[in-house]
């Protein structure tokens, strides 16, 4: 479980300073513009909008741009189609479950595309509910240490609802229910923490190991499908090293 939110930590961070940047924004004013839509413009009433606004603010987002995102959400700009926000499922390579997220304007394209690389890659969609059930539906934050005390960081994420808290040398990794999340993000933001990351994810309830070669090519499935313009993030339940982490990174 803490490696494959790892990776996806430090992909956000590694994403903010490379040529990544534009559809990163891309990804970030769909987000917004979906939540605003669904939970209306004010991010005080609408969490989803703020952890979407803040994840913004973090990769440097614009300010107008953040706006106007919103501001399609809402109606009162019109901007791009209408985006459907849609959770596919598949298999990579050693039968490493994924879920895919995608906002897009059209899923015909969408979906075609998908199996274009999974298929070009040796993975396959899977049939609706093949996949799903691996996962649970939590609140994610990660925190750089930087000499915070770890211990008292998970006394305060427990005592306001989180159900587990992964403590490593570079990460902490607090995960909590759905109803629990609002309270342990405000706590931990009391504590003065810095975060690296907050959102609502999917975490793997299993994760599998594979080989180093046979993992590298699990991570090139899911890089390949990142790259997709309608996909906004891919989940999986696939276990990985710091050691591979650090080969990937070095290699990417």
């Amino acid at each position: 479980m803490s490696g494959h939110s790892k990776w996806s930590t430090i992909k956000h961070k590694k994403a903010a300073t490379d040529a990544k940047r534009g559809k990163m924004f891309t990804q970030l004013a769909r987000e917004i513009t979906i939540a605003a839509r669904e939970g209306g413009g004010n991010p005080e009433a609408n969490f989803r909008l703020r952890l979407a606004i803040d994840k913004a603010r973090a990769a440097n987002m614009p300010k107008e741009n953040i706006e106007r995102a919103i501001k399609r959400g809402t109606g009162e700009i019109k901007g791009e189609g209408e985006l459907s926000e849609v959770l596919y499922e598949a298999y990579a390579p050693n039968g490493v479950a994924l879920l895919i997220q995608t906002l897009t304007d059209n899923p015909n394209r969408c979906v075609a595309e998908l199996r274009h690389v999974l298929s070009r890659q040796g993975g396959r969609m899977a049939e609706a509910g093949a996949v799903a059930w691996q996962f649970d539906r939590k609140g994610y934050i990660a925190i750089t240490p930087n000499g915070a005390d770890a211990e008292r960081i998970f006394e305060v994420a427990v005592e306001a609802g989180a159900d587990d808290v992964v403590i490593s040398d570079d990460l902490i990794e607090v995960f909590s229910p759905l109803e629990a999340f609002q309270d342990v993000r405000q706590a931990l933001e009391n504590l003065g923490v810095r975060f690296e990351q907050v959102e609502i994810s999917m975490i793997p309830k299993t994760t599998i190991q594979l080989s180093e070669q046979e993992t590298m090519r699990v991570m090139n499935v899911i890089n390949a499908l990142e790259d997709l313009e309608d996909v906004q993030q891919v989940y999986s339940n696939l276990d990985i090293s710091d050691e591979v982490m650090a080969k990937f990174e070095a290699a990417a």
